[in-house]
């Protein structure tokens, strides 16, 4: 029967040398309800191989589709792959191999499918994992980009005749039980300390409150972590919370953004734990750096997490692992984040 949605997602192939296809055939192979409307952009051997490496004793191969439009995964039934192909390999890509040829085939996608969500061909595009050396070994254009997120800045700003300094986005990780926002992201915990900044940290804000408002539908309740231990002791231990994060937060109450600390970053985020239902004292916590808000989040349990791109004009999710080489090409590898982050997608885009 067709699909009830009005536009497909699409799902990017990640790096062919990780569990990206891999997941990717058992999220439809496991969730055909939610992947049905879904198709991936990417290469077919690749996902043929995937789909032959999933399958079960006694069951038939994940049947693949090969698609030439977005719009026709709509009208396909569930317990199919749709597969829009973007490049034919003349051999596969070797398993758990940093490789210049599937750094560019992943880029690739996630530039067919970032321009098709900018056209409104899309609803949204989930990213399977990419490996940013493979990335960067590909030369030019993908080795300006240290992975998704800035990737997809500069494609949405180009779209929209602005500078990417104009588009400012964000990277929110979130579980069923926790969400966190980053003020920086990919950069070293030297640079990372430098970019908490009066304007940054009153950004982030800004950015997390437009964005959850819309989820939520209500003002978030936003908990501001520390940069410092204790979040600086009242200047005994720095007094970046003194001179920077706490006037970004004024000025963020200014407009009418709920928001509170800066709090201790070591309690922050259990106080902001959904548990057994119960939510807990903020809707979101914004972290100063990458590993102070990221850990927490994924401590809790990889297989649940979602990457979510906050300021982009179009929705973006991934899950929360990386391209597992090692245990690339064995048949182990767990769907349920690629799962969710789709889930993600669907809730995102109404």
């Amino acid at each position: 029967m067709p699909s009830t949605h009005t536009k497909p997602i699409a799902i990017t192939l990640g790096d062919a040398a990780g569990i990206g296809p891999e997941v990717i055939a058992k999220a439809f192979q496991d969730a055909p309800a939610l992947t049905q409307g879904c198709f991936v952009v990417g290469e077919v051997s690749t996902m043929r191989r995937a789909t032959r490496l999933i399958q079960r004793e006694g069951e038939i191969v994940l049947p693949l589709v090969v698609i030439e439009r977005p719009d026709e995964a709509l009208e396909l039934p569930p317990h199919c792959l749709p597969m829009l192909s973007i490049e034919e390999l003349s051999k596969p890509i070797p398993y758990g191999q940093i490789s210049a040829q599937s750094g560019e085939l992943a880029g690739r996608c996630v530039v067919w499918a970032a321009l098709a969500a900018l056209r409104g061909e899309i609803a949204a595009m989930v990213t399977a994992p990419l490996h940013k050396e493979a990335l960067a070994a590909s030369g030019p254009p993908f080795n300006a980009f240290p992975g998704h997120t800035e990737l997809l800045q500069a494609l949405a700003a180009e779209h929209v005749g602005k500078s990417v300094s104009e588009l400012p986005v964000r990277m929110m990780l979130a579980n069923d039980e926790l969400r966190t926002v980053l003020v920086s992201i990919h950069m070293s915990l030297r640079e990372a300390i430098d970019a908490v900044t009066f304007d940054q940290v009153l950004q982030t804000l800004r950015i997390t409150h437009d964005s959850l408002k819309s989820v939520l539908g209500r003002a978030p309740r936003i908990g501001v972590a520390g940069l410092n231990p204790h979040a600086g002791e009242g200047g005994l231990f720095g007094r970046e919370e003194i001179e920077i994060i706490a006037p970004a937060m004024q000025a963020a109450r200014q407009l009418g953004i709920d928001v509170s600390g800066p709090w201790a970053p070591d309690t922050v985020f259990m106080r902001a734990r959904v548990v057994k239902g119960e939510p807990g004292e903020f809707d979101v916590v914004v972290a100063m750096y990458h590993d102070q808000g990221l850990i927490p989040v994924k401590y809790l349990g990889v297989e649940k997490g979602v990457n979510v791109t906050l300021g982009l004009p179009l929705v973006r999710t991934s899950p929360d692992h990386g391209t597992a080489f090692d245990i690339a090409g064995k048949g182990v590898a767990d769907a349920s984040s690629l799962i969710e982050a789709i889930r993600m997608a669907r809730q995102l885009v109404g």
